[in-house]
This record gives C-alpha cells, structure tokens and sequence, in this order.
C-alpha cells in the first residue's frame, strides 16, 4: 500500500492514439495518483483524450520541447512525490510502485532499460558512453543517464527547475544535478514495451552533442575540476613530449613545447578559481536555509 501524495506527470506530443490508455491503466493500478498530462503543442486530439480519461491537461499553446513539459507539470504538481515517464506508453505503469517503494530513503529513483530495451544498437552504444562520462563527471555508477521513467521528490525537482532545458536532454541535467548536489539516488531494472504508434523524435547526432555538452557544463557547473584538470594534463603531457622529441632531433625547446606548458599551467590555474567560486556559491546557498538543533521542529510540524 502507497501511502505517499503522488502525482504523474506525463509530457505528451499528438500521442492521441496511445495517451487515453495509458491514463486509463494508471487510473486503474493508482486511482489515488493525481495524473497530470502536459499537452505539448499538439496536432492532434492527445489533450482531449487525455482529459476524458481522467488526467488532469494543460496545455502548451505551441511545442516548447519535452523538458518545457516536464517543467510545467512540476509547477502544477501537488503531490509530494512525482513520477515521470512518457507519454508514448513504452513505460510500463505497473513498475510505478516499484520507483516509489524506495521513496524514501532515496532522493531519486530512476528506471534502467537494460542493453536489449534500447531503440537500436547505435543508440545503446551512445548511451553507453554517455553513462561512462556522466558516472565520471557524477562519481557514482549511472546505469541509465537517458531515462525518462523516474520518481522523485518534489522539493528536489523544483530545486533544479532553472536548470531543466526544454529538450529531450532533462534527464541528464536533473541526474547530475542531484547527484552532484550530494543526493541520493537509486537505479532499479525495468522492461520498456514497444511504441505502439510513430517513432522517436530522439536524434542520435543533434541530440548526442546535445547530450555532451550537458553533461559538461553541468560538470563545469558543480565540480569544475573534473573537466579542466584532464584538459591541463593533457596540455603539459603534450609540451613534455614535444620538448623530449625537439630536444633529441633538434636539441632545441621549441616555443611549442612553450606555448603547451603554459597553457596547461593556466589551464589549471582557472580551475583552482573556478573551484573555489562553486565552493562559495554552495556555502552561500547553504547559509540561507534554516538550521535545526537537535531535537527541534519545523515551526508548523
């Protein structure tokens, strides 16, 4: 038994043909869930037929991007915890219970599609590596940066609405943004289930820089270290190497090898800034919340 407020929030783009049934079997499994269908600009009748299902519809008055429905439907949102997945019904209603059952102790739980659910083999490849550099950049094993099937809690969404693009590309921003944040977060195996009707807007090369260069100003963002220490190192290793084999041909150290050390040397230098300004940020975010002593309570509770 859930005995959690929860609320569904279903970004849907003329999936007309499929959004009243998937209302209508998570009506049937979580008739106490708010059930919220952000309309993004469609052509067809999906607000319609989400509203006679039984969701509760609003409407974009042209299509913002998935992430721009998702960030309407946190806005509108009751419930204390929320439930993301797709509105093109690949996302099985049934595994809800399963992303909440661990609510709390996690911040965030999200489903894994295993290698065999992805849309194809260039796809699981891309997604492959992205999990790689996103695990590096978070410190923490990701084992699906793309997933649009997840639960969390609402006060943590919210708290990273300004990040949120209006893309495809939310799930990578609010992942690592949790998990850089110091959060909690927890990935369980799920099964995905066919489209039933058109395909992906999802494309592998527009949305796979997309992809990276999220990753990497999230990265830029929380521990920019992370991303100008391997820059340096590599700037220095390339001045090394340059200077052994001018030195050894030539017996000369070039003003490349020069210009590499150099670079590296302030390369690294704008990283130890760039650190400490995020250190400051947080610890000024941090003096602006409450602290509770031991023993006290919220005023209210």
């Amino acid at each position: 038994m859930i005995n959690q407020n929860i609320t569904v929030i279903i970004p849907a783009y003329n999936e007309a043909a499929i959004i009243g049934d998937l209302v209508t079997e998570i009506k049937n499994l979580y008739p106490d869930f708010e059930i919220i269908v952000i309309d993004d600009g469609s052509d067809d009748e999906t607000a319609r037929v989400a509203q006679q299902a039984g969701a509760t519809v609003y409407s974009h008055p042209y299509n913002i991007g998935n992430g721009a429905a998702i960030k309407s439907g946190i806005r509108k949102a009751a419930g204390d915890v929320l439930i993301f997945l797709d509105g093109d019904g690949q996302h099985k209603p049934d595994e809800i219970a399963d992303l909440i059952a661990h609510i709390p102790p996690y911040d965030m739980v999200v489903g894994a599609r295993s290698t065999s659910d992805q849309a194809s083999l260039g796809r699981a490849f891309g997604n492959k590596l992205y999990n790689w550099f996103a695990s590096y950049v978070a410190k923490f094993s990701i084992k699906d940066l793309t997933s649009g099937f997840r639960a969390v809690k609402t006060k943590v969404a919210r708290n990273f609405l300004y990040l949120l693009p209006n893309t495809y590309s939310y799930p990578t921003t609010l992942t690592l943004g949790v998990l850089r944040s110091g959060m909690s977060v927890r990935y369980i195996p799920i099964k995905t289930r066919r489209r039933k009707t058109g395909k992906s807007n999802i494309r592998m090369l527009k949305d796979g820089v997309r992809f990276f260069m999220i990753i990497t100003r999230i990265c830029t963002l929380y521990s920019p270290m992370r991303v100008f220490l391997p820059v340096s190192f590599v700037m220095f290793a390339g001045g090394l190497i340059n200077y052994v084999y001018t030195f050894l041909t030539h017996s000369r150290f070039t003003n490349m090898s020069v210009f590499l050390f150099v670079a590296s040397i302030i390369i690294f230098m704008m990283s130890l800034i760039s650190e400490q300004i995020c250190q400051m940020r947080f610890e000024r975010r941090g003096a602006d919340r409450p602290i509770l002593k031991a023993g006290s309570k919220k005023k209210g509770s």
